[in-house]
């Protein structure tokens, strides 16, 4: 593993986003494999009812807002980033030459930041021939920058490579890890997969880490893809279980979250409990994570389905069941990667390879 930079960044301001391998490589812009559709806007978001946004993506797997209002969506297949934009055409902004896909593995999460230049940083997770790592780039306007690796080294595999990136609270980068199939790995805090990391924009290790010198910020975790923080700054992120208990966890920094050794509730006091278990898959397989209003909205794969899931105050529920869940979109629009909160609506970014598309609805 490879970090670049000192400790910095905790001054930037934080953006409202709630969803965001191989040698660093000039971005090539515009390179596509296929010709890119105009998106189908639908009407305006006033109705009650699903909003086709963007259609005929590949394998969209994360969406993150710029500044002028468009929205960057990855693909995970195609190392494409798209951009939509608010008239409704989506254009590719940058290929990324450096992509390996594989299985789960090649573009994965995005993130986006305030560079002190006034322009945007742009973050993504990736694959390469040798690993899975976050790199970044300098946006200014149509313009990319060439890739600045931010932090190497992380374990990849066919399946299990984590994937997401988010800007917390305190201005730091949360990047969620899988174990890549080393399930041994995750109890093991000197490696990186079965992980949540906290670094700072440039790579550097933040001092206020829970192992010193060390991006490790909790472990015993098996595949998370989705990060998010409530009103009150807590950090919570949902996991893919082992064919049962996928789980949404409350994040405490240094704390043991048990894979494998345990999944679900096991009361066990070497180990953090979930504090919402879906037994059974097929109802969930969660991906990414969004919080608004202290509820939780989370897209699921195998489910096919947008859960709502209010969030505790200080009491915390001890079997695994938060009250008041409910489902939408259920076997309606396939396998769901992606959520992201855009003014007073949900965006959802479907993963039924090429075909995916972007679609708006209303917080139920």
């Amino acid at each position: 593993m490879t970090t670049r930079g000192p400790t910095a960044g905790r001054d930037m301001d934080r953006r409202r986003v709630l969803a965001l391998g191989g040698v660093s490589a000039l971005a090539v812009l515009g390179a596509c494999s296929a010709p890119v559709k105009p998106a189908a806007t639908g009407s305006a978001d006033t109705g009650d009812g699903p909003e086709t946004k963007a259609s005929d993506l590949d394998t969209p797997w994360s969406m993150v807002v710029r500044k002028d209002g468009s929205i960057l969506v990855s693909e995970r297949d195609t190392a494409r980033i798209m951009a939509l934009h608010p008239d409704g055409t989506l254009k590719p902004l940058v290929h990324l030459p450096q992509v390996v896909p594989g299985g789960e593995a090649g573009l994965l999460g995005l993130e986006i930041l305030d560079a002190p230049s006034g322009d945007e940083w742009l973050y993504a997770y990736l694959g390469t021939t040798t690993d899975n790592r976050v790199v970044r780039f300098v946006l200014d306007g149509s313009s990319v920058g060439p890739a600045q690796d931010i932090i190497t080294g992380l374990p990849r595999a066919n399946i299990h490579n984590g994937g997401r990136i988010n800007l917390g609270p305190d201005s730091l980068l949360y990047i969620g890890t899988g174990d890549a199939t080393d399930q041994a790995a995750a109890q093991d805090v000197s490696r990186l997969n079965g992980k949540i990391l906290r670094i700072d924009p440039t790579g550097g290790i933040p001092d206020t880490n829970p192992f010193a010198g060390s991006p490790v910020y909790s472990y015993g975790h098996r595949n998370v893809q989705g990060l998010a923080w409530d009103s009150a700054g807590r950090l919570w992120a949902s996991e893919l279980g082992p064919e049962k208990d996928d789980e949404l966890n409350l994040i405490e920094p240094g704390k043991n979250y048990g894979w494998p050794r345990v999944t679900g509730v096991a009361r066990d006091e070497r180990f953090v409990d979930p504090i919402h278990v879906w037994p059974n898959t097929a109802d969930a397989s969660p991906s990414a994570l969004a919080i608004a209003g202290d509820i939780a909205y989370v897209a699921c794969l195998r489910g096919e389905r947008l859960w709502e899931l209010p969030l505790p105050g200080s009491v915390l529920p001890s079997d695994g069941r938060l009250p008041g869940a409910r489902q939408s979109l259920a076997g309606q629009e396939g396998r769901l990667r992606d959520v992201l909160v855009v003014e007073n609506r949900l965006w959802v970014a479907t993963n039924e390879g090429p075909g995916s598309r972007i679609i708006s609805v209303p917080f139920a």
